[in-house]
């Protein structure tokens, strides 16, 4: 049987049969099951799908928070011979339109949006009868469990939904999975891209494997230097899902490596600070991973010497750049465990470069070393030729990992590769002397003031830098005289205050002059995130910049 991920969880489930797998909100409380029993529900999810006709080579499409029908419908997808898709739950019904449609999905999951307060959390009736108007291919809309909708012949609850499997036997999902191949495609991701639609970049199912393999051969090593030091967790290993499923860095390193080595996944269906706390104790969590901000709120908090959190060894970052300051902070605050950073891209499948323990507090602004022995990385310049050491240019990316294209897009997957196969990450970055990757800025985000060119991610860890910074974005504006300046927008802590004229004061510190955003406001309130919780650039400049643009 080939190496794909229905096979590698069905071999799992029988080697941690009785283990906890999956602890997700119930009710008033919590809800957890073992590998056997979650191994049964979502072979019981992919007998629905096929029942209701889902044939191999098929998608699924989950518009839908965190919970247990994603986990068991992209799983059961694959067993079911075909693929799953990933759909930003705050996303309007065009962007479900685009991506389920592009997708070319025969099944979609609709679920609620959490992130929403009160009565928003629900679909209106009249968005679901939109999208279901929109997307007239999509054979069956199946409405997760406490989702409310309206009558349409292709609308089906999810008590129905589960009750066509009955007749469906298990040797036929044996067959599925047994007949799939390492090339065939396993999953879509679409990019959170700021413009246009997204892409779906797919993947075959040996380019996910390994790059599950990949984040399980760090995780092993990191283990064995815990256990040589006597300072191994002493519970089952666990984790904490606080970022969305549908992006790279759910899927792979936190969802499929749990299922790789029989770590206990508990769900948090929306980020909060505290309650994150409380559930990193409760549940003894060993590995916390999320958007840097993440850690970085919890290592901040006021109420964080009130939990235990002894067991949890790792505060793994990755999506964003993580300012330097941060760094020093967070492993200031868990004495028992180590800040940790992933570099990585959807079209990588999470997979480049990481930075961890000691090493990171050593190279704090670095993403450290490429993940050996299956990254190739190399600097190139605009015409695809490799750099010295040293050069900054375009970090790319060479990998049994990497995708294999932007679904329906040849045009982008022609331009995302150069000519000997590196995907180019639009990345500007260099190696030093000891291999250790330094990411300087994106190319599309250089600010370039009157010819000098201002790292937007250099403007931001200076601001960060400052105490009472919790949030900030760096964008450029155009201007008659320099042709673009730089511009910030920046949120305090709750309770702090910061004038800008204090904030650019401090900055005249520790950046030059000609760096210090000449425009720049104060947030109110926490700034607008993308699906990756990662800060949505394009909203805060359009939000605040809306008269300076104008004018």
């Amino acid at each position: 049987m080939a190496s794909t991920t229905p096979s590698r969880l069905l071999e799992n489930a029988m080697k941690y049969a009785d283990q906890p797998a999956l602890s997700t909100p119930s009710g008033e409380g919590w809800a957890t099951e073992t590998w056997s029993e979650f191994a049964t529900y979502v072979m019981d999810v992919a007998r629905a799908l096929v029942a209701l006709g889902f044939e191999p080579g098929d998608k699924l499409s989950i518009y839908s928070y965190n919970r247990r029908e994603w986990y068991g419908g992209y799983l059961a997808a694959q067993m079911a011979g075909g693929a799953g898709v990933g759909i930003y739950h705050p996303s309007s019904a065009e962007e479900v339109e685009w991506v389920a449609g592009n997708s070319e999905s025969k099944v979609l999951f609709v679920g609620d949006n959490p992130m929403a307060a009160g009565d928003k959390s629900k679909m209106p009736q009249h968005r679901l009868m939109q999208v279901i108007d929109g997307l007239p291919a999509v054979e069956h809309f199946v409405l997760l469990p406490g989702v409310g909708g309206v009558e349409h012949e292709r609308m089906i609850t999810w008590d129905a939904f589960m009750g066509h499997g009955s007749g469906v036997e298990t040797a036929t999902l044996h067959e599925r999975v047994g007949a799939l191949t390492e090339a065939d495609t396993s999953a879509l991701i679409y990019t959170s891209g700021t413009t246009g639609n997204p892409k779906g970049a797919y993947s075959d199912h040996l380019g996910v494997v390994s790059g599950t393999m990949n984040y399980i051969c760090q995780t092993a090593m990191v283990l064995q230097l815990l256990t040589e030091r006597g300072d191994a967790p002493t519970v089952q290993p666990s984790a904490l899902v606080a970022v969305p499923l549908f992006h790279v860095p759910g899927e792979v390193p936190l969802f499929l490596q749990s299922f790789a080595m029989g770590r206990k996944l508990v769900l948090m269906p929306k980020w909060d600070a505290t309650n994150a706390l409380e559930l990193l104790e409760k549940e003894q969590i060993t590995y916390f991973v999320g958007v840097p901000l993440m850690s970085y709120e919890i290592a901040v908090h006021p109420e964080r010497e009130k939990y235990d959190l002894s067991q949890c060894k790792t505060f793994a970052g990755g999506g964003a750049a993580r300012p330097i300051e941060h760094v020093k902070k967070i492993k200031d605050a868990f004495k028992d465990g180590f800040p940790a950073l992933g570099y990585g891209l959807t079209e990588t499948n999470g997979v480049g470069a990481g930075n961890l323990n000691e090493n990171y507090l050593a190279k704090p602004n670095s993403t450290g070393m490429p993940s050996l022995p299956l990254v190739d990385m190399a600097i190139l310049d605009d015409d695809g030729e490799p750099l010295p050491q040293g050069q900054i240019g375009e970090v790319s990316i060479r990998s049994v990992c990497n995708f294999l294209g932007y679904w329906k897009n040849e045009d982008a997957t022609k331009a995302a590769f150069s000519k000997d196969g590196y995907f180019r990450t639009g990345d500007l970055g260099y190696l030093d002397e000891d291999n250790y990757l330094f990411i300087v800025d994106r190319k599309k985000d250089i600010i370039i003031r009157g010819g000098e060119n201002i790292s937007c991610i250099e403007v931001e860890e200076a601001i960060y830098a400052h105490p009472k910074v919790a949030e900030c974005s760096v964008f450029g504006l155009p201007d008659e005289r320099f042709g673009e300046i730089p511009a910030a927008v920046y949120f305090p802590h709750p309770g702090q205050s910061l004038s800008v004229d204090e904030l650019q004061e401090f900055l005249r510190e520790h950046i030059a002059a000609f760096k210090v955003p000449s425009v720049m406001w104060q947030s109110e309130e926490q700034l607008p995130r993308l699906g990756t919780q990662k800060v949505d650039k394009r909203t805060v400049k359009a939000t605040f910049a809306k008269e300076h643009l104008a004018a």
